[in-house]
C-alpha cells in the first residue's frame, strides 16, 4: 500500500478542485485496505445547497455506493482538515479503521482540537487517528482561500 502522504496528496487534489469551484478547499478520499480509492470528494455545501456536503461525507457516500454497504470496515479516510462533529459521527457509523488528516481545526475539530469524540466510552467502535500529515500544505491552501475572501494582499505563510 502507498504512504499516507500519497493519499493526502489525492485529498489535496480534491481540495484544489473545491477551490476552483468556489468552495472552502477541503478534500477527502476513502481508501480500502488494499489501497484502492473508493471515494473522493471536495466540500460542496455552497454549490449543492446542502449543509451536509462536506468533503468527508461526500467521499463516504461514494465509497458506500461502490461497496454496496454503508459499513466501510477496514477503510481509511484521508482529509485535509480535521473533521467536524458531523463528519466524526459519520466516520464512527461507517466503522472506518483510520482517519488521517492534515491541518488541525482549532475552532470546530472534533478529533483532537476541541474534543476527541473517538475516545468516548459510549461508542463500541474505535478509530485510529493520525493528524498533521502534510499539515503545512493543507493549512497554506486554507489560509490563502480565506485571505482572498477577506481581500488580504499579504502572502500566506506556513
Amino acid at each position: 500500500m502507498r504512504s499516507d502522504e500519497f493519499y493526502m496528496h489525492r485529498a489535496l487534489d480534491q481540495a484544489r478542485e473545491g477551490l476552483a469551484a468556489g468552495e472552502v478547499p477541503v478534500g477527502a478520499v476513502v481508501v480500502d485496505a488494499a489501497g484502492e480509492i473508493l471515494g473522493a470528494a471536495y466540500n460542496a455545501p455552497v454549490s449543492g445547497h446542502d449543509p451536509s456536503a462536506h468533503a468527508e461525507i461526500r467521499a463516504l457516500r461514494e465509497a458506500g455506493r461502490r461497496l454496496g454497504n454503508y459499513r466501510l470496515d477496514g477503510c481509511t479516510l484521508y482529509v485535509t482538515l480535521e473533521p467536524c462533529l458531523m463528519c466524526t459521527g459519520a466516520v464512527i457509523h461507517a466503522r472506518l479503521a483510520r482517519v488521517v488528516y492534515g491541518a488541525a481545526e482549532p475552532r470546530t475539530g472534533m478529533v483532537e482540537s476541541k474534543a476527541n469524540l473517538f475516545a468516548q466510552p459510549w461508542y463500541n467502535h474505535r478509530v485510529v487517528v493520525e493528524g498533521g500529515v502534510l499539515a503545512a500544505r493543507t493549512s497554506r491552501l486554507l489560509r490563502a482561500f480565506f485571505a482572498d475572501r477577506r481581500g488580504d494582499s499579504g502572502p500566506a505563510t506556513s
